[in-house]
C-alpha cells in the first residue's frame, strides 16, 4: 500500500445521501465499507467528519446568534456524526475509539494524541469529533492539524466531485480537473476546497492533501494502492 497511516475528512454532507438534513444509514454503511476494504490491507486509518447535514455554526452566525455558540453547536454536531460512524464501523467488525476535543467523558475519550497513536498501531480506527475544539477554525483545518500530530502519510479528503475543479463543476460545465496543484497554486487561484488555514498548515508541514470522490465505490482502495484518483496537492 502507498500509505501505510492516513487522515481521512468527510463532510457532513457526505452523510445526508439524498436527504435534504441529517444522516442516511445506507450512505454511512456504503463508507463503512469502503473503510473497512482499507482497514483489512493494514491501513492505519484515523477520521474527522464535520457537521454541516446538521448544524453549521456560520449559517447560524449569519441568523443572528453568537458566532462563538454556533461553532461549539457545530462542533457537538461532528461528535453526533462521529457517533454514528461508529456504529456502522462496529457493525462491520471494526474496533474503534471516538476521541473528542471537548471532554465528553460519558460518550467519548478526551483526545490525547499519544493514545490516539497507540490506538493506530493497534489497528483500531480512531475518529476525532469536536474539531480543534475552539471556535473560528473548521473541521478542514482540524483535519489537517490531527494528521500532523499523529503523522499521517496524507490526508484524504473525501467529496461528491472527483478533484479540485477551476470551478464548481455543479455549476460550470466547462470547468476543467486539476491532477495536480502546489499549494501556493491552490492559494493563488483561490480555489475553495479547504479553507487557507488548512492548506497552509500542510504546506508548513509537507503533508499532501488528495481530494476525491468518496461517493464512487472502490475509490479509497485504489488511492491507498497508489493509483490516479482525484487531485493531489503538494509541494
Amino acid at each position: 500500500m502507498k500509505y501505510k497511516r492516513i487522515l481521512l475528512k468527510l463532510s457532513g454532507e457526505a452523510l445526508m445521501g439524498d436527504r435534504q438534513y441529517g444522516i442516511d444509514p445506507a450512505r454511512l454503511a456504503e463508507y463503512a465499507e469502503d473503510i473497512k476494504l482499507i482497514h483489512e490491507q493494514g491501513v492505519e486509518i484515523a477520521i474527522v467528519i464535520g457537521g454541516g447535514n446538521i448544524f453549521r455554526g456560520v449559517a447560524g452566525a449569519s441568523n443572528g446568534m453568537d458566532r462563538v455558540q454556533g461553532d461549539y453547536m457545530g462542533m457537538l454536531a461532528t461528535v453526533i456524526n462521529g457517533m454514528a460512524l461508529q456504529g456502522a464501523l462496529e457493525d462491520k467488525g471494526m474496533l474503534t475509539r471516538l476521541q473528542t476535543a471537548l471532554k465528553i467523558e460519558a460518550i467519548a475519550e478526551p483526545y490525547i494524541k499519544r493514545r490516539a497513536v497507540r490506538h493506530l498501531e493497534k489497528n483500531r480506527i480512531v475518529i476525532f469529533g469536536a474539531g480543534t475544539g475552539n471556535p473560528y477554525f473548521t473541521t478542514d483545518t482540524a483535519a489537517v492539524l490531527r494528521g500532523v500530530e499523529i503523522h499521517a502519510d496524507v490526508i484524504l479528503k473525501g467529496t461528491r466531485v472527483d478533484g479540485i475543479y477551476t470551478a464548481d463543476p455543479e455549476k460550470d460545465p466547462n470547468a476543467t480537473k486539476y491532477d495536480t496543484l502546489t499549494f501556493a497554486e491552490v492559494i493563488s487561484k483561490n480555489l475553495n476546497v479547504m479553507d487557507s488555514t488548512a492548506f497552509t498548515l500542510s504546506q508548513e508541514n509537507d503533508l499532501p492533501i488528495v481530494v476525491f470522490d468518496m461517493n464512487k465505490k472502490g475509490n479509497l482502495l485504489k488511492i491507498c494502492q497508489g493509483d490516479n484518483i482525484g487531485t493531489v496537492v503538494q509541494g
